[in-house]
């Protein structure tokens, strides 16, 4: 299986809401609670302009993943902020049927690369629920380092919840 990433295009609405719509109930523990428009193709199609739009201001880096060439999953480096930060955060999921497969892992890869050569960005970091050894170990594999705690950092699933917090610097 050949994993990659790829910037994500207006085509890319109705491949992603058929997966979110598949993978509802596996995302929801990770994700906050969104509007059933979300999981349309009209929907995915919004949200990718605005991503789109935010990638021209190089206020974020949104990336689809694939495995093949077919998309699997997204991800995100959001709050990209220059100047003396250099920063951004990192998000991403799989579909069910493509987690445990290496996605993830070389997804991380790929777009932390593209976020330390292309962007010039010196930090990435990113937060899990401390239950979610399987994102952490994502992480870990790409050479993020746990730094910190962040007590209800973000609101997931409904409720204000932990996060167990991890970067990786350029150097």
């Amino acid at each position: 299986m050949r994993h990659d990433v790829r910037p994500i295009e207006p085509s890319d609405a109705e491949r992603l809401a058929e997966l979110l719509v598949e993978n509802r109930a596996y995302l929801a523990p990770w994700d906050p609670v969104r509007p059933d428009t979300f999981f349309t193709a009209d929907g995915q199609r919004a949200e990718i302009l605005a991503c789109v739009r935010r990638r021209e201001r190089g206020q974020m880096l949104p990336l689809v993943i694939t495995t093949d060439g077919v998309v699997v999953g997204r991800l995100n480096i959001n709050s990209i902020v220059l100047g003396a930060f250099m920063s951004g955060t990192l998000g991403y999921w799989v579909a069910e049927a493509s987690a445990g497969h290496g996605a993830a892992t070389a997804a991380v890869g790929l777009a932390i690369r593209r976020a330390f050569d292309q962007l010039g960005l010196h930090r990435v970091e990113a937060g899990t629920l401390p239950h979610n050894a399987r994102s952490q170990r994502v992480l870990e594999k790409n050479g993020f380092e746990r730094y910190g705690y962040a007590p209800r950092y973000l609101r997931i699933a409904g409720e204000w919840q932990d996060h167990v917090l991890f970067q990786r610097l350029s150097d």
